[in-house]
C-alpha cells in the first residue's frame, strides 16, 4: 500500500469525478488543508483540471461522514459487521440459492475493489448477480463495441482530439460533463481554424459555443440520422471496398438496412432537422477523412442505445475511419472507473479481463486462474431488473457499494419501496445519511477519495494510480478490505488472503494474459496488461499512467486498435450490423412534453461528493426545469416559478428556468439533487424503468411528462449560519456557501408567524439582536439576527418569488456588521453603492459573478474572453466557464464597441 506521506508533500494521484482521467497532485499542509492542483505530467491532462478537480480540496471533510460501522442504526464494530453479513449472505444462500444475493457496485470504486468484488460473487458465490451503476452510463457502448468488434475496445486515444478535421459530438456535452477534453479540443480549432465541429444534441448546450453546426436533433432520433449518413455515403463513392472487403463481414444487409432512410424527407420526419442542416452534416462527415465521432449518454441513455452506437460505428467501418490518427468512434465515459470496472467484469454479463460469461471456454479459464469452486454459469441480473428483483423479494440479501440508486436509478420511489421491505440490506459508504443508506441494516463505512490506494483506468484505456494522501478517518477501510473479510468469513480464506491493493492488481494483471497469448501477433483477448502481472509493492507505487495493451515480452507503444483490420470476432473482421430507426417513448395529450434528464456544470452524481463544496454550490445552487418559452407561456410559467413536473410515476418540484435552449415540446431537469439538499426534486423518480434491449440500459433521456405552475402562498429565501435543522415547507432547497448555508423554499400556505420561522431557521442564540421589516401590503418581510458583530441568519419573505441578489446577501454572512447602517441595508435586502452586486456566479474558481464580467466588457471594452481573463482571473483556471463567459459577451461586446 502506498505509505501515508506526510504534510507538505506532494503526492500525484488521479481525479475521483468523470472518465477523463485526470491527473492531480494532492498535499496536506500543517493545517490538515488539502491544496490541489493539476499534474502537469499526466497525459491525459497535462495540468488542467475542470471546477469540480480543482475543488477536490473542499470535499474530503468529515462533517457528515461515516466513521464507524452500524447494526440496524446503532453503531458497532468490524467483528460484529463482517459476520453479520457473511452469516447471512450464506444462510441465504443456503435456503434459497445463490441467486437470492446480489452486489451493486459502482464505477467509483477502484479495480482493485472490483476485482474482489466480482471474483467473490461469481468465482466462490456462483451467481454473476453483481452489476454496477455504470449501467446506467455506459453499457450501450459496450455492446455496441462487442457485436461490431467482438471486444469491448475503445479504439481511439484522447490525441486523436486534437488530430482531428472533424469532431462530432453526439449526445455528449463535454464543455460540461467532459471540460478538459472540451478545452484540449477549443485550443486544438484555435490553432486550426479549419477543423469544424459539430454538436447533435437536443438542447443548445455550453458545448455548442465551439459548434461550427449545432443540430438539434428529436429525442432518440441519432440512429435515423447515422443510417441516413450511411446511404449518404454510399452514394458518394465515400466507402472504402479495400477495407471492408477484408476486414469486415454484413456490409450488404447493412446498406440494404439504411436504404429505409434514404430521402431527406424522411430523415427530416425521424430527426426533427431541416434538409439542409443533414446535408451540411453529410457534407462535412464525407470530406473529411479525419474523423472523430464523440458519443456519450445521450447516445447511450436510450432504449435504442445500442443501435445508436452501432449505427455511428458502421459509418466510421464502411470508411475505414477506425484505428488511425485523428479518426474512429469514441466514447467517453460518465464516471472515473467505469473502464476499469468493465475490465475486471464488473457488468452482470461479464468476466474478469474482457471475457465473457456465455463463453465456456472463457469461464474456464476464470474459474482454473482462481481456483473457483462455483463459477457462474449465466449473465446475472442488469442493474434495473436488479432492483425489479429485490422489489418482488427474488433478491433477499444485497449488498451496494459507493453509489446511491435511490436518486440514480429510474422509478425512484419503487427502488426505495423494494429495499424498505428486503430482508437484508448492506450499504458501504462514505456517508452516514443518503437517500439509499436509510435502508440499511448494515452500514460500513469506507475510505473516502484521499484515504484510498489503487488504479482507475480512464475513456482511453490509460491506467493510472489513486494514491492516499490522508489517514483513514475514524474506522473507514477500503471496499476490497470489506469484501475480503467477508469472503473469508463465507469460507473462502485463501483466495481472499490479500494485504495490499499491489497483490490485487498484479492477481488481475496476471488473468489478464493467463490463456492470452500471441496468435499471429495478436492476443486472443483484447485487455492484456500482463507485463505487470509480478509487479511488486515498490514498483507499483511507482508505476506511471500507460495505456493497455502491455503485454509480458512487449514494450509499450500501441495505443490505437482496429488500424490493421485485426478485430477479436472468431474471424477477425468486424461486424457491420443492420439497424433501423424504432420508435422514440410518445408523449399523449395528457403528457405532452419530453423530458430530458443530465449534468450541469459543477455538481456530480446525486451531490454526495460536491454538496460538500461551497465553491462548487455557488454557480447552480437549485434544482431547476428548463423551459421553452412557448411552452411556458402555454403552461402558465415564469421565469423562476416553482413548477411541478409529473407522470404517472410521481412529481417533483422544480425552480423554472425559462429559455430557448430547450426546443419547444422539450423540458430538461439536471440529475443531481437528492432528499438531503432539496423536498421533492428526484427527477429519477418520473423516469420508467424502460430499457435497451441489448445493453439493459435505462432510457434516461426520454420520458413524458407535464407540467404546471405550483401555486404557493409563500416564498423564502434564507442565509443562514449553521444548517437548518427541520424544514417543513413544501419546497425546499438547501445548499453550502462559505460561511454557512443558503435556503430556498415555497408553500401552499402562508406564514403565520414571521418571527417563530426565523427563530426555527436561526436556531437558538442568546444574545442576538434582531431587525425586522415587514409591508402587509406586498408581503414583504425581511428578518436579520446579529450576534456579535456577525450576522446569523437573514430570512426573506413574499407571497412571490423573492427578489434579491443571493451572492450579495450570501456574502454578508462573513462580514463584520458593527455599524447600524450596514445591517439596515440587510434588512432592505439591498447593497450599498461602494459594494455593486456582483450577480449570478459564473467563474467558480475566482467567485466572478455575471454583473462584474458585463461591467468590465463594458467599462474596459473588452472583446475577448482572453481580455476578461486578464481583468478578473475569470475563465483562466479550468476554463469550465468559458463557453458562458463568450455568452455574456457576445451579448454586451456591441454595446462595448461603440
Amino acid at each position: 500500500m502506498f505509505p501515508l506521506p506526510e504534510s507538505n508533500i506532494e503526492v500525484k494521484t488521479t481525479c475521483p469525478y468523470c472518465g477523463v482521467g485526470c491527473g492531480v497532485i494532492a498535499k496536506r499542509n500543517n493545517e490538515n488543508n488539502v491544496l490541489i492542483k493539476g499534474d502537469p505530467d499526466h497525459p491525459s491532462n497535462f495540468g488542467g483540471l475542470c471546477s469540480k478537480g480543482s475543488a477536490l480540496g473542499e470535499t474530503v471533510v468529515l462533517d457528515g461522514r461515516l466513521l464507524e460501522p452500524h447494526i440496524n442504526g446503532e453503531p458497532s464494530d468490524w467483528d460484529s459487521a463482517l459476520n453479520i453479513v457473511a452469516k447471512t449472505f450464506n444462510d441465504t444462500i443456503a435456503e434459497h440459492g445463490p441467486d437470492s444475493v446480489a452486489f451493486y457496485v459502482s464505477g467509483q470504486i477502484l479495480t482493485e475493489d472490483y476485482y474482489v468484488a466480482n471474483k467473490l460473487m461469481k468465482g466462490f458465490i456462483g451467481s454473476a448477480n453483481i452489476d454496477t451503476n455504470s449501467r446506467l452510463c455506459m453499457a450501450s457502448s459496450v455492446a455496441g463495441q462487442r457485436r461490431a468488434f467482438g471486444s469491448d475496445t475503445v479504439p481511439g486515444t484522447y490525441e486523436d482530439f486534437e488530430l482531428a478535421d472533424l469532431i462530432v459530438l453526439v449526445g455528449s456535452n463535454l464543455a460540461w460533463c467532459h471540460p478538459v477534453l472540451y478545452q484540449r479540443i477549443a485550443a486544438a480549432k484555435a490553432l486550426r481554424p479549419d477543423m469544424k465541429v459539430v454538436l447533435i444534441d437536443p438542447r443548445k448546450t455550453m458545448s455548442a459555443d465551439i459548434a461550427d453546426l449545432h443540430l438539434a436533433i428529436k429525442p432518440d432520433g441519432d440512429v435515423a440520422l447515422f443510417t441516413g449518413l450511411l446511404h449518404h455515403l454510399a452514394h458518394q463513392d465515400a466507402f472504402d471496398f479495400d477495407y471492408i472487403n477484408n476486414h469486415t463481414i454484413g456490409f450488404k444487409e447493412t446498406i440494404n438496412a439504411a436504404s429505409g432512410s434514404s430521402d431527406f424527407e424522411t430523415l427530416s420526419n425521424l430527426t426533427g432537422l431541416s434538409s439542409e442542416e443533414i446535408s451540411e452534416f453529410y457534407n462535412l462527415f464525407l470530406a473529411r477523412e479525419k474523423t472523430v465521432t464523440v458519443f456519450s449518454q445521450g447516445v447511450n441513455q436510450s432504449r435504442s442505445g445500442t443501435d445508436k452506437v452501432t449505427a455511428i460505428i458502421n459509418c466510421h467501418l464502411a470508411t475505414g475511419r477506425i484505428g488511425k490518427e485523428g479518426m474512429g468512434p469514441f466514447s467517453v465515459t460518465g464516471q472515473p472507473n467505469a473502464m476499469g470496472g468493465r475490465e475486471v467484469g464488473g457488468l452482470a454479463n461479464m468476466l474478469a479481463a474482457h471475457m465473457d460469461i456465455e463463453n465456456s471456454g472463457h469461464r474456464d479459464i476464470v474459474q482454473r486462474f482462481w481456483k473457483a469452486p462455483n463459477i457462474a454459469q449465466k449473465p446475472g441480473l442488469k442493474a434495473v431488473d436488479m432492483f425489479k428483483a429485490v422489489g418482488d423479494g427474488r433478491i433477499k440479501a444485497l449488498w451496494i457499494m459507493a453509489t446511491n440508486p435511490v436518486v440514480s436509478l429510474p422509478e425512484a420511489d419503487d427502488v426505495a419501496e423494494g429495499l424498505k421491505n428486503c430482508p437484508f440490506v448492506v450499504v458501504s459508504d462514505v456517508l452516514k445519511n443518503t437517500d439509499t443508506t436509510a435502508y440499511a441494516h448494515v452500514l460500513l463505512p469506507s475510505a473516502d477519495w484521499g484515504e484510498k490506494d489503487g488504479t482507475v483506468t480512464n475513456s482511453e484505456r490509460r491506467i493510472s494510480r489513486q494514491r492516499r494522501f490522508l489517514s483513514q478517518a475514524g474506522s473507514a477501510k477500503p471496499d476490497w478490505w470489506q469484501l475480503a473479510e467477508v469472503g473469508k468469513r463465507m469460507g473462502f480464506p485463501q483466495a481472499f488472503e490479500y494485504t495490499s491493493t499491489s497483490e490485487i492488481f498484479a492477481e488481475h494483471a496476471a488473468l489478464s494474459g493467463f490463456e492470452n497469448g500471441p496468435e499471429e501477433c495478436m492476443s486472443e483477448r483484447d485487455f492484456n496488461i500482463s507485463a505487470l502481472g509480478a509487479i511488486n509493492e515498490d514498483d507499483f507505487n511507482n508505476l506511471s499512467p500507460f495505456q493497455w495493451p502491455y503485454i509480458e515480452g512487449t514494450a509499450l507503444g500501441k495505443t490505437r486498435f482496429f488500424a490493421d483490420g485485426q478485430f477479436y470476432t472468431p474471424d477477425r473482421k468486424a461486424r457491420l450490423i443492420p439497424v433501423v430507426s424504432r420508435a422514440a417513448q410518445q408523449t399523449t395529450p395528457s403528457r405532452p412534453l419530453t423530458l430530458n434528464t443530465g449534468r450541469i456544470r459543477d455538481h456530480w452524481h446525486t451531490l454526495t461528493r460536491t454538496g460538500r463544496s461551497t465553491r462548487l454550490s455557488q454557480h447552480i445552487a437549485e434544482p431547476f426545469v428548463e423551459i421553452n418559452p412557448e411552452d411556458a407561456l402555454h403552461f402558465g410559467v415564469r421565469d423562476a416559478d416553482i413548477v411541478q413536473v409529473e407522470n404517472e410515476k410521481g412529481y417533483i418540484l422544480v425552480r423554472a428556468l425559462v429559455t430557448p435552449r430547450v426546443a419547444k415540446g422539450q423540458v430538461f431537469v439536471p440529475m443531481h439533487w437528492n432528499d438531503q439538499f432539496s423536498s421533492k426534486a428526484r427527477v429519477n423518480t418520473l423516469v420508467p424503468a424502460v430499457v435497451d434491449p441489448f445493453s439493459g440500459q435505462p432510457a434516461s433521456k426520454n420520458a413524458a411528462v407535464f407540467i404546471t405552475k405550483f401555486h404557493a402562498k409563500s416564498y423564502g429565501f434564507a442565509v443562514l449560519k449553521y444548517k437548518p435543522q427541520e424544514l417543513t415547507q413544501v419546497y425546499t432547497a438547501i445548499a453550502k456557501v462559505d460561511g454557512g448555508w443558503r435556503v430556498e423554499f415555497a408553500d401552499l400556505q402562508s406564514e403565520s408567524d414571521n418571527h417563530r420561522l426565523a427563530k426555527n431557521l436561526f436556531g437558538k442564540q442568546k444574545g442576538s439582536q434582531w431587525l425586522s421589516y415587514g409591508d402587509d401590503k406586498s408581503s414583504d418581510y425581511r428578518i436579520a439576527a446579529f450576534k456579535d458583530n456577525h450576522l446569523i441568519g437573514v430570512l426573506f419573505l413574499s407571497n412571490t418569488p423573492v427578489m434579491v441578489s443571493r451572492n450579495w446577501a450570501i456574502k454578508q454572512i462573513k462580514v463584520q456588521h458593527s455599524d447600524a447602517l450596514q445591517r439596515h441595508m440587510i434588512v432592505a435586502g439591498r447593497a450599498g453603492g461602494d459594494r455593486p452586486d456582483i450577480g449570478a456566479i459564473v467563474c467558480s474558481c475566482f467567485g466572478i459573478g455575471s454583473n462584474q464580467i458585463a461591467s468590465t466588457i463594458l467599462e474596459k471594452s473588452c472583446l475577448s474572453v482572453d481580455e476578461i481573463g486578464k481583468e478578473l482571473k475569470a475563465g483562466t483556471n479550468c476554463g469550465s466557464c468559458r463557453s458562458e463567459i463568450k455568452q455574456i459577451l457576445n451579448d454586451h461586446v456591441s454595446i462595448a464597441a461603440q
